[in-house]
């Protein structure tokens, strides 16, 4: 029995080896974007001239997306593998069931909305192959909201002071890391995480270079309004206590101006008397509702780091695998 464990755990490291570029692609709700990617991904990955693999992460999807990926990993044995989770977990997630299942040296990630071209994985490869160990793109002429963009700005510079890594595009998934940069991610036990700034994190050298930035090809943008400001404010609080220490700053200038107010107020009455103060009233109210309102701000901010903490000692799945779709070579 242990020399059967022994082989078999031999060859599956040798099949590993021999994979050198996985591509690892989430994927929700995206059956009239899948054929145009599958044929480009497939073009470019087959021109690279090194063994590849595309593993296509089905998140749930609730239109025919599982059925093509299903069809994609039969008819491209060896070259298309097909992760079916059994319900939607969330693009990170989704990414990180698609990091386990990879077998590559290099791992390069992007969005099945065609947005990023995958054209530019030869660069992303070439690029590792130089040394780097994470290697980002930076979308130029971006087809986003204005919303979209000043949230972005925002997160990017948070995440350089929290990682001490400057990149400014932190939010675009055409990305390649080093297969110990995965291990290690993989080894990681948070259930909110931002797998950029994670993998900037372990990272010692990094680089990116610009790409394009098209219209979706087709569908809507699965991210509404709601779910941008979760994903802004899962990156903020993910990676870093930045938050609680401006928390911090605001109520201590907050505490400062209470105290110059209150000396002011008990001068204005020295000198003109109780009567002043009386007509003052509703300037107390105001100050009243600022410390009222920074301190829900706090609460709300010191909740959100305890529910993470609570998540974690849970240490539930971050995700469950209901099929692997893998079909070798023959």
């Amino acid at each position: 029995m242990t020399t059967m464990n022994t082989d078999s755990q031999q060859q599956a490291n040798e099949n590993d080896s021999q994979v050198q570029v996985s591509l690892v692609i989430p994927v929700y709700n995206e059956q009239d974007a899948l054929p145009e990617l599958l044929e480009r991904s497939l073009k470019v990955c087959r021109s690279l001239d090194r063994t590849f693999e595309i593993i296509l992460v089905n998140d749930g999807s609730s239109d025919r997306s599982e059925e093509i990926l299903n069809q994609a990993a039969t008819e491209n044995p060896g070259e298309v593998v097909a992760v079916l989770l059994n319900r939607n977990y969330g693009q990170h997630s989704a990414v990180m069931a698609g990091f386990a299942e990879a077998r590559g040296q290099i791992i390069i990630t992007l969005d099945a909305d065609l947005q990023n071209p995958p054209e530019e994985v030869a660069n992303l490869v070439t690029k590792c192959e130089e040394g780097f160990d994470v290697v980002g793109t930076v979308r130029q002429n971006r087809q986003d909201t204005f919303f979209r963009k000043i949230a972005s700005r925002i997160v990017n510079r948070v995440a350089q002071k929290a990682t001490g890594v400057k990149m400014s595009d932190y939010g675009c998934m055409l990305r390649a890391y080093k297969r110990p940069i995965i291990q290690a991610m993989l080894q990681c036990d948070e259930r909110s995480m931002f797998i950029p700034i994670l993998a900037n994190s372990f990272a010692r050298h990094t680089i990116e270079f610009p790409v394009s930035h098209a219209h979706r090809a087709a569908g809507d943008s699965k991210y509404s309004f709601y779910k941008l400001i979760k994903l802004q404010f899962d990156m903020l609080t993910s990676m870093t206590t930045f938050p609680l220490r401006v928390m911090s700053m605001v109520g201590l200038g907050v505490s400062f101006l209470g105290v110059a107010f209150g000396v002011f107020l008990i001068l204005m009455r020295i000198i003109y008397g109780s009567q002043w103060a009386a007509q003052g009233v509703f300037t107390l109210f105001a100050v009243l509702f600022i410390f009222i309102g920074a301190q829900f701000v706090g609460m709300g901010l010191l909740g959100e780091y305890i529910g993470r903490i609570y998540s974690d000692v849970r240490a539930r799945p971050r995700y469950f695998i209901d099929k692997v779709v893998r079909k070798d070579q023959t």
